[in-house]
C-alpha cells in the first residue's frame, strides 16, 4: 500500500517512457494533486488519460475512472497492466470470484486505478464499497455524454453529480475531446464542477487530412479506390447511416478482397464483441458501422475514417473522425455525400417529435455541418471556428487547400431553379424539377401541363449533375426546404426572396467529377519513413509485436504504438539502454519486450 506522494514526472518517464509532459498535462496533474477539480477539453490522442492516471498513481489511494463502455475499460486496463500499473475494472464480464478479488484489492489499497461504468458506480453496493476504500480522485471520461443537447447523451451520466455529495473533498476531473461552449457549461452544471479549473488545449488534429467529396456516382467504388490507393492493408472505420447499408457495404468490401466487418446495434452482442475484438487485435481490419461503434476506441493506428453519409452535426463528425490517427501519424477523414443525404436529414429533423427549441438547435447544427461540406475555403479553419478556435492561415492539409475548388456565379441558375419550384406548385422533388428545367419530353410532365410553363427547358445549358449540385447547395443554404411527408418535394423558404429578386449574388461550388487518371499518394504509417531499409525494419518490428501480443493475449498496440516502432526503425538501438531512450518504452516494457525487439533490429542491421 502506497502511503507517500510520488513524483509525477518520474512516473511519466519510468512507467510510460516519455521524457516530458505536453502542456497542459502538467498543470492538470498539479491541480488534481493539490485537491482541485478540473475540466479538460483535449483532442483525441492528446494524452487526456495521463492527466488522471498519473496523479492516481502518485497519490495514496485509488483513482476511480468512470468509463462508458466495457470494451474500452478492458483495453485501458490491459494497456496499464502491460506498463506495470496496478489497474482493474468492475463490469458484467467478470465472474463472482473475479469481482470479489477486485474488491479485496481495492480495500487493501493494492489498486492504482479502478475502471467502472456509471450505472455500476452509482449502485448502492458500489457506493458502499467505495465508502470503505481510500479514493484519491474521480475521473469522468467522455464527459460530453452528460449533455442533453449534445450528440451522444447518456442519461446515467446526469446522476454522477452524486460523487460531489458523497466525496466532497475528493478531486474530480471531467474529460472529453468534443464540447462547444454550451456543452462545457452543461458539463459544469450537471456534474457540480462550477468551480473546476478549465483546461482547453485546442481542437486541431493537424495529422488528419480532411477530404469531403460531393457526388452522385458509385460511392462504394470511390471508397474502394480511396482505401486501395491511400491506405492498403491498414485499419479503418467506415460509417453509414443505416444498418442495411452497413451490411451491404461490408459484404461488398469483403467481395473486393478487403477484411471488412459490419457493426451495428441490430447484431447480437456476441457478434459485435467478436468483430470489435478482431478490429482491436488484428492489423488491417476495416469496421463498417453505424454510430453505434467507436466511442472511446483506443486503437491508435486507425489510419482512416470514412463517411458514406452526412453526419448530423460537426460535433459528431469531429468525434468520429477523431478516431483516426490517435498516434499522431498521418491519417485521413474521407467523406462522400450527396443531395439525398441533405434531403433525408432535413426530413428526419422536421419530422422528429422534439420540441421547437430542440429542433432549432438541431437545425443549427445540421446547417453548420452542411456549411463545412459546401465551403470553398480551408476545411480546418471552418471546423475549428465552429468550436471557437482561430487558425490564422489555411492548413494546407485538406482537399480545399490542396486542390482549391472552382466557384461560379450561380445567381441566374438559382433564380431558374427557385422559379421552377414555385411554378410547378412546390409539390415535386429534385429529379422532376431538373427534367422540367432541361426540357425533357416526359409523359408525366405533359400530364401536369408543365411543358407549357415558362421554366420548361430554360436550363438545357446545364448538365443533370450541375443542376443537382445547384439544388443541393440551395437546400444546404436553407433557401429551399424539404417536405416532411417523405416524398422529397421542395418548397421555397422565405430567405430565397433576395436571390429571386436579384438583390444578392450567389456564388456556388462548381460540380466537377473526380479525375479518372492518377493515383492518390499513399499515406500509410510506413510511408512516413523515407528510407526503404527503415520501412522494411518497421514491418519486421510489427511482425514481432504481433507475435508478442498474441502470446500476451492483448492488442498489438498495447505492446508498443506504431510511432514507437518507427522510432526504433529510425534510431536502430543496439542495447537496452539505447532502447530505453525511445519514446513509449517504459521500464516494465523494456524488461518484458526489450530483448525481442533488439534481436529483430540486429537481424535487420
Amino acid at each position: 500500500m502506497q502511503s507517500s506522494v510520488a513524483d509525477p514526472l518520474r512516473i511519466l518517464q519510468d512507467t510510460f517512457g516519455y521524457t516530458s509532459f505536453r502542456p497542459p498535462q502538467d498543470a492538470v496533474i498539479e491541480t488534481l494533486m493539490g485537491g482541485g477539480d478540473a475540466l479538460v477539453i483535449m483532442p483525441t490522442g492528446g494524452g487526456k488519460s495521463l492527466c488522471y492516471q498519473i496523479p492516481a498513481m502518485a497519490l495514496p489511494g485509488t483513482g476511480v475512472v468512470v468509463s462508458p463502455l466495457i470494451a474500452l475499460m478492458q483495453d485501458q486496463v490491459a494497456a496499464l497492466r502491460q506498463a506495470g500499473v496496478r489497474a482493474a475494472c468492475l463490469n458484467s464480464t467478470l465472474s463472482l470470484d473475479e469481482v470479489r478479488q477486485v474488491e479485496r484489492d481495492l480495500l487493501d489499497g493494492d489498486l492504482d486505478l479502478l475502471y467502472v461504468a456509471p450505472e455500476r458506480l452509482l449502485s448502492e453496493r458500489s457506493l458502499e464499497l467505495l465508502s470503505r476504500a481510500r479514493i484519491n480522485l474521480f475521473a469522468i471520461d467522455e464527459a460530453h455524454c452528460v449533455s442533453q443537447w449534445g450528440h451522444d447523451f447518456r442519461p446515467e451520466y446526469i446522476r454522477l453529480s452524486l460523487l460531489a455529495q458523497h466525496w466532497p473533498r475528493v478531486p474530480r476531473i471531467a474529460l472529453t475531446a468534443t464540447a462547444d461552449a454550451r456543452t462545457r457549461d452543461e458539463i459544469r452544471e450537471r456534474l457540480g464542477l462550477e468551480g473546476a479549473r478549465a483546461f482547453i488545449s485546442g481542437f486541431d488534429r493537424p495529422n488528419i487530412r480532411y477530404r469531403i467529396h460531393q457526388g452522385r456516382g458509385n460511392a462504394r467504388q470511390a471508397l474502394l479506390r480511396f482505401i486501395r490507393e491511400t491506405h492498403p492493408g491498414e485499419a479503418g472505420i467506415v460509417y453509414c447511416l443505416s444498418r442495411k447499408r452497413v451490411e451491404e457495404v461490408a459484404t461488398w468490401l469483403q467481395e473486393q478482397g478487403l477484411d471488412a466487418l459490419p457493426y451495428h446495434a441490430g447484431l447480437g452482442p456476441q457478434v459485435r464483441e467478436a468483430h470489435q475484438r478482431r478490429f482491436l487485435n488484428e492489423e488491417g481490419v476495416i469496421i463498417v458501422a453505424t454510430i453505434a461503434f467507436g466511442m472511446g476506441i483506443d486503437k491508435p493506428n486507425v489510419r482512416f475514417v470514412a463517411h458514406l453519409n452526412l453526419p448530423k452535426s460537426i460535433e459528431a463528425y469531429y468525434q468520429e473522425t477523431g478516431r483516426a490517427g490517435r498516434d499522431g501519424l498521418p491519417a485521413d477523414a474521407w467523406m462522400r455525400y450527396g443531395l439525398q443525404d441533405v434531403i433525408t436529414l432535413r426530413q428526419m429533423l422536421d419530422a422528429s417529435e422534439a420540441d421547437d427549441a430542440r429542433k432549432r438547435l438541431e437545425r443549427y447544427k445540421l446547417d453548420a455541418m452542411l456549411g463545412l461540406c459546401e465551403t470553398t475555403a480551408c476545411r480546418r479553419q471552418a471546423l475549428l471556428a465552429y468550436f471557437g478556435e482561430t487558425l490564422e492561415a489555411p492548413c494546407g492539409n485538406c482537399d480545399n487547400c490542396l486542390q482549391p475548388p472552382e466557384t461560379w456565379d450561380a445567381t441566374v441558375a438559382a433564380q431558374k431553379a427557385l422559379s421552377c419550384v414555385h411554378r410547378t406548385g412546390q409539390r415535386f422533388g429534385v429529379n422532376y424539377l431538373v427534367d422540367v428545367l432541361r426540357g425533357r419530353e416526359d409523359p408525366r410532365i405533359k400530364h401536369f401541363g408543365h411543358d407549357q410553363l415558362s421554366v420548361f427547358g430554360i436550363g438545357a445549358d446545364l448538365a443533370v449533375e450541375a443542376w443537382r449540385g445547384v439544388f443541393r447547395q440551395l437546400i444546404a443554404r436553407g433557401l429551399l426546404a424539404v417536405d416532411v411527408e417523405g416524398h422529397g418535394a421542395l418548397r421555397l423558404d422565405e430567405s430565397c426572396r433576395p436571390v429571386l429578386r436579384g438583390e444578392t449574388q450567389l456564388l456556388l461550388r462548381r460540380e466537377v467529377r473526380a479525375p479518372a487518371g492518377g493515383r492518390a499518394a499513399r499515406r500509410t504509417a510506413a510511408s512516413a519513413l523515407t528510407d526503404p531499409a527503415d520501412r522494411d525494419l518497421f514491418e519486421a518490428l510489427r511482425d514481432c509485436r504481433r507475435r508478442l501480443a498474441e502470446e500476451q493475449g492483448v492488442p498489438p498496440y498495447v505492446v508498443f504504438h506504431d510511432a514507437t516502432l518507427m522510432e526504433m526503425a529510425r534510431r536502430r538501438p543496439s542495447t537496452l539502454a539505447d532502447l530505453a531512450g525511445i519514446p513509449g518504452v517504459g521500464e516494465r516494457k523494456l524488461e518484458t519486450f526489450g530483448a525481442d525487439f533488439l534481436e529483430v533490429i540486429a537481424g535487420e542491421g
